[in-house]
């Protein structure tokens, strides 16, 4: 399959932590070109069912997707999953347990932020929670913007909410092998998400590879909007030599707050194998206009 398909999986809506929803995100990945897309919301896949019928509404081919947080030697590491049969039931039930705790956590960030004078956040930020039950820090990130405590999420995320900065707090994901477990018994493909953003040192990085290939695991992406040229060069090497298919997406939130649109990353590397080669029977084919002749 055609490794310069325009291809944009990995993206999220108000089901998790995005500000479109699944219809609009469908319409916008049409309208950048995007041929096949993935709606991979945080930990949830109840906006499946929607982001599907949108896509079959606009003549986009379609993937299933998620983004489980996982836990990884003390940091947290996002797994994709592509492909996967929606209604399974142990991935529906894996990802509900995954969810639990988020609401104490977050009440738990509000009071360390109070702490330091910005009092108020939980509440703000449920605002901004198109699910209550997934409130996350990004959540948090527009509500001291809006309030003018900082100007954007970046300069949020440079002095709150992160490791050693007010705001933060550690929560325990899923194992990787469960994440990686419920992906593949449920029909899909599982892709390490954004590698260069884990802050791991060549021998972590190389055991996250090692222990996500023996549970499973067989994608990586490669091309993503966290990632510089030089980066995806460094995880397209990583692929081959891992013998990983390559991923792409921009990892679209909000059309103010994401540094790359849909579909506008470059396109893989032609020597890797895309991920869409080893899912062509999990692809969801838009109809097609039928042909004329004049």
């Amino acid at each position: 399959m055609n490794p310069t398909l325009n291809a944009d999986l990995h993206c999220h809506s108000v089901v998790s932590d995005g500000t479109l929803t699944p219809e609009e995100l469908a319409l916008r990945a049409k309208s950048q070109g995007v041929q096949l897309w993935a709606l991979t919301d945080h930990d949830e896949i109840g906006g499946q069912a929607r982001a599907a019928a949108a896509a079959a509404a606009c003549g986009l081919d379609y993937l299933t997707g998620v983004e489980i947080s996982v836990t990884f030697l003390h940091q947290t590491v996002h797994i994709v999953g592509l492909g996967f049969d929606a209604n399974n039931a142990a991935l529906a039930e894996g990802l509900q347990q995954t969810r639990g705790g988020r609401a104490q956590r977050a009440q738990e960030m509000a009071d360390d932020l109070a702490r330091v004078g910005i009092k108020g956040c939980f509440e703000g930020a449920l605002q901004y929670a198109g699910n209550p039950n997934l409130i996350s820090r990004t959540h948090f990130a527009r509500y001291l913007v809006e309030t003018g405590i900082c100007k954007d999420t970046y300069e949020v995320f440079r002095k709150y909410l992160t490791e050693g900065k007010p705001g933060f707090v550690e929560h325990r994901w899923a194992h990787l092998k469960d994440a990686v477990r419920w992906i593949t018994q449920a029909g899909g493909l599982a892709v390490i998400a954004h590698p260069a953003r884990y802050k791991f040192s060549a021998n972590e990085e190389m055991a996250l590879f090692t222990e996500f290939i023996g549970h499973g695991g067989q994608g990586v992406e490669v091309v993503t909007g966290s990632h510089s040229a030089a980066e995806s060069v460094t995880y397209a090497a990583t692929a081959l030599e891992f013998g990983l298919a390559a991923s792409r997406g921009s990892d679209f939130h909000s059309p103010t707050e994401s540094r790359t649109e849909l579909g506008a990353l470059p396109v893989l590397p032609g020597e890797l194998t895309p991920v869409w080669a080893l899912l062509e029977d999990r692809i969801t084919r838009a109809p097609r206009a039928a042909s004329t002749r004049a």
